[in-house]
């Protein structure tokens, strides 16, 4: 099981050099970082372990102006190591630092005393009492503090052996098939192209892969992965990995992308989210703020509205929507920070990554956003939805990012509580809240009345005219017929629905009319004379009513001649293999215009089709 550990603490407190001192592996590998004896951006390395374990080490600047360099390397961490440095104690990014651990909610984590052998005993008691105090009220509360020196190995072997016996205790990265790889690196190696690189989520990446990256939708597929420079062919989730990809240029992607399998994820611009403001603000936030957002590796310029609150205090929650000047790939229960230019303001928990625009102050939006964060796998199903209109299933997961199995199981439970209508099957369903189910069922109900109300002498609506009502994709079209018909709300003859208890009600003269037309027809059915005729509302009330069947214009049998001619057809073509219009005309005795429009109206039911001069079955 893969693990990323993440350093963080104040500048110039030895986190490289403890790093270097940990695994041989000196995290600064630029330039400048070497010049000036600082980090300036992530710096990575690994520690084999005594279990056998190897786990990633992403190493961070503790310098106030690199705190977004920072923040793109910490947001995949398993397990963090604050640094403090026994010489100077807490500082001012330490408290920033430890801040962001506990706004992204890391509760594994061991505080590391740097450069115990710079001061006495004394000192470092005093030391480790500042260090609980400072930690209190934090999600690192009660985290071990391990006194050591890197520069003369001094505590080492302990250090080691609890980053292993945390990690024993550690749930790996969880694998729902949907990986995603934020992009906190991207670089070229001659001969190879494009190689960037990040802490893997959600699912496995393999060779070969096809993949996209969003926001800069760029699809392309992986040339090859590497693993702490071990080649492989597949990453797990809660890996460091590096992906060569094919065909990309270096200006075609940017820190904060994320690669992923194509066709499930969506960039944002507006995300809903219950917003935490540190109780070391110095100010209060106020709606229509204007902040920088840190999540994964992307780092916006961003709006904030307060949806509950006309301001957050310090120390206080509410609910939010971020509009963003840039978009960004994230999904539900993603976690972020916020910054002023200088410090660190607050963070939380995205609840709704693709936002639509709320009114302030609505009960209804901030109960489906406090069930969203807080609910069951069922009540953010049933918050997901929208009361007006169906969602596809496919759009859901991606909204909800859960488990597939715990889906399942969800949708199944609310559709046996009938909190919700399903259409489809497997992968391909959409979903109806019961309000926007129900709203579709009085939709159609008043669309019969009316349209029954308007033309009393037609059997039913077309189904064409009823796709409108349903707000529903068109391939969804028959199953909901099917639904609605199965619910009592409409019966479906032919081409048309109605409702369930519509009867045509003709006047005796009408009733009269359509009584001696049939019994024309049925006096010579195979050849009906040609005068025969009724008018054209008379003769949609029995073709809706499949008294009689059209075959051509001016050609109607009644539907037993129909019948009877089709099924004569049919049994030649079994026997002969084909039949011709002069076949039909002397097997049914009748003449080659009746035949004729008989044998066109076939192929058009896809009964029969045309090879040659005969007619052959379909």
């Amino acid at each position: 099981m893969p693990f990323v550990l993440g350093t963080a603490g104040h500048v110039d407190h030895g986190k490289s050099l403890l790093v270097k001192a940990l695994t041989g592996i000196d995290p600064d590998r630029l330039k400048e970082e070497k010049e000036r004896g600082m980090t300036i951006d992530l710096g990575f390395a690994w520690l084999n372990l005594p279990s056998g374990r190897e786990v990633s080490i992403v190493d961070v600047p503790g310098h106030e102006r690199f705190i977004k360099n920072m923040l793109a390397g910490v947001g995949g961490i398993d397990m963090a190591l604050l640094i403090i440095a026994a010489d100077e104690g807490v500082m001012p990014q330490t408290r920033e630092h430890l801040a962001i651990l506990d706004l992204l909610g890391m509760k594994n984590g061991i505080v590391v005393i740097t450069k115990k052998d710079l001061v006495d005993s004394e000192m470092l008691e005093l030391v480790k009492l500042d260090i609980e105090e400072t930690l209190k009220g934090t999600t690192l509360e009660k985290s071990q503090i391990i006194p050591v020196s890197a520069m003369i190995g001094e505590n080492l072997p302990t250090l080691i052996a609890a980053i292993d016996a945390m990690l024993n205790k550690t749930a790996p990265k969880r694998d729902i098939g949907k990986p995603r790889l934020p992009i906190d690196r991207i670089f070229t190696i001659a001969g190879f192209g494009t190689v960037v690189t990040g802490t893997l989520i959600d699912g496995q990446l393999s060779k070969g892969q096809e993949i996209e990256i969003i926001p800069s939708n760029v699809k392309t597929h992986i040339r090859g992965l590497q693993t702490h420079k071990q080649t492989s062919d597949t990453a797990t989730p809660g890996s460091r990995v590096a992906a060569n990809l094919a065909n990309i240029a270096l200006d075609q992607i940017n820190r904060g992308d994320v690669l992923t399998t194509p066709g499930w994820l969506r960039p944002t611009t507006a995300l809903d989210v219950k917003l935490r403001l540190l109780a070391s603000a110095p100010r209060s936030l106020e709606h229509n703020a204007q902040v920088t957002l840190h999540t994964g590796a992307a780092e916006a310029q961003i709006k904030v509205r307060l949806l509950d609150a006309s301001v957050i205090k310090p120390g206080e929650s509410a609910f939010a929507q971020l509009v963003l000047e840039t978009p960004v790939a994230v999904v539900k229960d993603d976690l972020f920070i916020i910054r002023s230019p200088q410090e660190t303001l607050g963070g939380g928990q995205i609840l709704e990554p693709q936002a639509r625009r709320h009114r302030r102050f609505q009960a209804e939006t901030i109960e489906r956003l406090s069930a969203r964060g807080e609910g069951s796998a069922e009540s953010v199903i049933l918050a997901s939805l929208d009361a007006q209109k169906p969602v596809e299933l496919s759009k859901l997961a991606a909204t909800i990012n859960l488990p597939e199995k715990e889906i399942e199981g969800s949708i199944q439970s609310l559709v046996e509580r009938k909190d919700i209508t399903v259409l489809g099957e497997k992968n391909d369903r959409l979903i109806y809240s019961a309000q926007a189910w129900t709203a579709v069922k009085q939709s159609v109900e008043q669309a019969l009345k009316k349209f029954h109300k308007d033309n009393p002498l037609r059997q039913g609506m077309a189904k064409e005219e009823l796709k409108d009502k349903l707000k529903a994709p068109p391939k969804f079209f028959d199953v909901a017929v099917k639904q609605l018909s199965a619910e009592g709300i409409l019966k479906e003859t032919g081409p048309a629905v109605h409702a369930p208890d519509h009867q045509i009600k003709l006047a005796p003269e009408q009733q009269r009319k359509i009584d001696a037309y049939i019994k024309a027809l049925a006096s010579n059915p195979f050849s009906p004379p040609p005068e025969t005729t009724i008018e054209p509302e008379l003769l949609s009330i029995i073709i809706g009513q499949r008294k009689v069947v059209k075959v051509a214009d001016n050609v109607v049998f009644t539907a037993d001649a129909y019948d009877k001619m089709t099924q004569k057809i049919i049994e030649h073509i079994k026997v002969h293999k084909q039949i011709t219009v002069a076949e039909v005309r002397d097997l049914l005795q009748t003449s080659r215009k009746y035949a004729l429009a008989l044998m066109e109206y076939l192929d058009n039911q896809k009964i029969t089709r045309r090879v040659g001069d005969g007619r052959v079955l379909r």
